[in-house]
């Protein structure tokens, strides 16, 4: 990974080349970057320990999985190659915030500054989830303290990002795409394996709670209900992402996006399945293996209703690595863990240094600032939201789903509506897009940090990705459009075809 950003330092030449490449990605790259990105340390011990804890239908359960799959799909289907063509058209915008002031001729570059304070604040727990994760993974592989841990991780994924910028990102993106999806691949099969095969361990699952076979266990509740949406929504998220759709802006022709769906559809379907199957046939084999040696490699067990469980449920794909490889085989499959982090915390690291060079500091501060010193600007400022994050992170209770969680949903709801309709409705005003980043922004912090209970329960991307939808569209109807910015609509819709 090192060698990778060293070398990419000597093609990196200007902000461009720092946040996007020169527009220069493979689909082959592009999809497996997108993909690795996305799926952080969460995906390797967040969503394993969710289905660990509650089975095929939990609210982090089967319908997640499916929620995000299909979410990805169609995140390729109807938004890559237009958001490809569009930011080309439109005065070749190289950031989501740079793209929405040029979409909309803001001269104000108020839109501009509000979407880049959206993306550093949610990107910043976003990130502190990954150093969360990488703590995690050095504490209990090593036996180190939780904060060695922490800053050992963040020191690792920084150095690379700081010198390589995108290009350094993708392609190591690319190589960790693999090796996770390996990972993923091979766990589960030789766990399921162990046990003694599928039927072994459905058996095992039953007797422990029957219900945790049941994707529609709680239909029919309240509780069950909210629990399914919820868990099915997270797909909503993927329209809002920053760090996926740069991916998109970066191809390196709009015809290369086809391709790219089928690779990175495919490498989603595969690495959510195994690290469902990864969570389902641990609750088989704690409940019914002796782990007892578990203790050895810093994994903590407890007693529950009379069977051992794991203390950290997000360590059960460590606890497999440990309990059925050789050491060799495990520490090739902890370095599919670390790839996930990086791979993640590098791209959001990426689009927030990009927002401080290119939104604030250029935009308002530095107008003339020339290619190199903006690119030392997104450097030190990736240093610096590193460090934040980093001391976000301290606490050892926080949970890597949970930070994801937040963070997922603030900016989805933020902006997923806002990029579908200004890429699909030519009526969309400045002062709705405006409104609806702030309604989809405020209705996360508000219903996710503040209210509880009943209806509150719903996840908070719900509720935020319909007000935003809502308030965008009466916004826009009550304004009007220029003339310049529907002949680039129109442009955009002539390259399409």
């Amino acid at each position: 990974m090192l060698v990778i950003g060293i070398v990419m330092y000597y093609r990196t030449n200007n902000l461009s080349d720092y946040v996007l490449g020169g527009r220069s990605l493979s689909p082959s790259v592009a999809a497996l970057s997108a993909g690795a990105s996305d799926m952080s340390g969460w995906l390797l011990l967040g969503l394993p320990g969710a289905i660990y804890v509650s089975g095929f239908g939990g609210a982090y359960g089967g319908w997640m999985a499916i929620g995000l799959a299909v979410g990805a799909y169609l995140n390729w289907q109807f938004v890559a190659k237009r958001l490809r063509v569009y930011t080309e058209v439109s005065n070749n915008s190289i950031t989501i915030p740079d793209f929405l002031e040029n979409r909309f001729k803001d001269k104000s570059h108020i839109l501009r500054v509000i979407s880049a304070l959206v993306i550093l604040l949610f990107f910043t727990f976003y990130t502190s989830s990954g150093m969360v994760a990488g703590a995690t993974l050095f504490e209990s592989s090593f036996d180190l303290s939780y904060n060695t841990a922490l800053w050992i991780g963040a020191i690792v994924v920084v150095s690379y990002t700081f010198l390589g910028g995108f290009l350094a990102v993708v392609w190591t993106d690319f190589f960790q795409g693999i090796l996770m999806l390996v990972a993923l691949i091979v766990v589960p099969i030789v766990a399921l394996n162990e046990i003694g095969g599928w039927d072994a361990a459905v058996q095992a699952i039953g007797n422990v709670d029957p219900a945790l076979l049941d994707m529609l266990a709680g239909v029919g509740t309240f509780a069950g209900t909210i629990a399914i949406i919820s868990g099915a929504a997270w797909g909503l998220g993927y329209f809002g992402q920053p760090h996926i759709l740069v991916r998109f802006m970066a191809l390196r022709s709009p015809k290369d996006v086809p391709k790219a769906k089928f690779v990175g559809t495919t490498w989603m379907i595969l690495g959510l399945y195994g690290a469902v199957f990864t969570g389902f046939i641990g609750i088989a084999f704690i409940g019914t293996q002796d782990v007892s040696q578990l203790g050895e490699y810093g994994i903590k067990l407890v007693e529950e209703n009379g069977m051992q469980v794991l203390d950290n449920e997000e360590t059960i794909f460590i606890a497999f690595t440990q309990l059925l490889f050789h050491p060799v085989i495990a520490g090739i499959l902890l370095a599919a863990i670390l790839s996930a982090i990086m791979s993640t915390i590098d791209s959001q690291l990426l689009v927030s240094s990009s927002a401080v060079a290119e939104d604030f500091y250029k935009a308002i501060f530095r107008k003339k600032a020339t290619d190199k010193e903006l690119v030392w600007v997104g450097r030190i400022a990736t240093g610096v939201i590193a460090l934040i994050a980093t001391l976000l992170a301290m606490n050892p209770e926080n949970s890597v789903l949970e930070l994801v969680d937040f963070a997922w949903a603030g900016f989805g709801a933020a902006f997923g509506p806002t990029i579908i309709l200004a890429l699909f409705w030519k009526r969309m005003t400045r002062n709705g897009a405006l409104a609806g980043i702030v309604a989809g922004a405020v209705t996360v912090i508000v219903w996710g940090g503040y209210l509880e209970g009943g209806i509150f329960d719903l996840y908070e991307i719900v509720p935020g990705f319909i007000l935003n939808l809502i308030v965008t569209v009466i916004v826009s109807l009550l304004g009007k459009t220029t003339s310049e910015m529907e002949s680039e609509f129109d442009e955009t819709l002539a390259q399409l075809k």
